[in-house]
This record gives structure tokens, sequence and C-alpha cells, in this order.
């Protein structure tokens, strides 16, 4: 019996461009300023939706979902280099949890090569971040819906306009410098 489907597989290329990414989620994940409320402010959420952007929504997921993978497993990833299952089911865990849709949003919206749907990949994508992040914070600390949007989002809204706005500029100038030197298809 003969499966019509055309099913994609990951070239070696692919692996090698999620390893990458992976690597570089990794070693800015480990940027991190402490923050009141015990919620860093971190490169991840710059890395992630750079890494959808460059090299698109299927590769950028994946180098993410490994990202998380390595952290919950308790490789130090995680912010100030920690890791484990416990850091997902603590208070910042719903932004961990939620990485991997940045991601996908955010490359969904560079993979259309249109600039407006880049923006908007990349709104939508920061607000599921804080959206699930705030959730998982407000249960985790009984905190309330209130509480959290005060300790997770406001304190970040003006830092995740500039990092949404360096992804922009700084992703498809990477691309387009990676395209046209032939490193990236």
């Amino acid at each position: 019996m003969s499966n019509n489907k055309q099913t994609k597989k990951l070239s070696v290329y692919d692996m090698c461009l999620i390893g990458i990414f992976t690597a570089i989620i990794c070693v800015l994940g480990w940027i991190s300023i402490p923050m009141p409320y015990g919620v860093p402010m971190t490169l991840q959420t710059f890395a992630i939706p750079f890494a959808g952007v460059i090299i698109g929504a299927k590769r950028g997921t994946i180098a993410t979902l490994i990202y998380v993978l390595f952290g919950a497993i308790g490789i130090p990833v995680f912010a100030g280099f920690t890791g484990g299952f416990g850091i997902i089911a603590g208070p910042t865990g719903g932004f961990i949890i939620s990485f991997p849709l940045l991601a996908l949003a955010a490359g969904l919206g560079a993979d259309t090569g249109k600039k407006l749907w880049l923006a908007l990949g990349l709104i939508i994508g920061a607000v599921i971040n804080y959206i699930v992040g705030m959730i998982v914070f407000s249960a985790v600390t009984s905190s309330g819906l209130g509480g959290a949007f005060y300790a997770c989002v406001l304190p970040f809204i003006p830092t995740a306009i500039i990092k949404i706005v360096l992804v922009a500029v700084l992703g498809l100038s990477v691309k387009n410098i990676l395209i046209r030197g032939r490193l990236l298809a």
C-alpha cells in the first residue's frame, strides 16, 4: 500500500540550522536582569522570535521546542543558569511553555515576506507569551490576574516594544544577508 501524502522530512541542513538557533536561544537565555516579583527580564524573548524570523516558522518552532525540552530535563538553559521541570511548573513556567508559540507566530509572520504580517506575528507572539505567562503566574502564586499583570507584563512593555522592533529590523537584515550569501535557503 502506497502513501500518496508527501511527508516533508527535515534535511541535514534543517537540522544544522535548528541546532545553531537552539544554541543561540540557550546562550541568550542566560542573559537576564532580575526584576521585582521574581520575573526576570531576559533575552529569551528576543532570541526566540529572532529564530522564527530567520529560519522560519517550522524550524524556529522546533529549535524553541528543543530549548524548552533541554530546560525541562534539567540542562541549565533558562534564565539565571537554571533548568528542570520545577522551573516550568513554577511562577515563570507559563512564559517558557508558550515560547514555541512565540517562535511560531514570528516565523509565520516572517514567512509571508510582508512587513505588516511580520509585525503582527511578532505582536501576536508577544501577547500570547504574556497571556500564558500571566495565567500560570496567577495560578501558581494565587495572585489574581491583576497582580500577575502588574508583576509580569506592565514592567516589561517598554522592553517588549524595543525587542519587537529589533527582531523585525535585525531579523530581516540577517536573513537577507544569509540569503544573499547562500547560507540560508
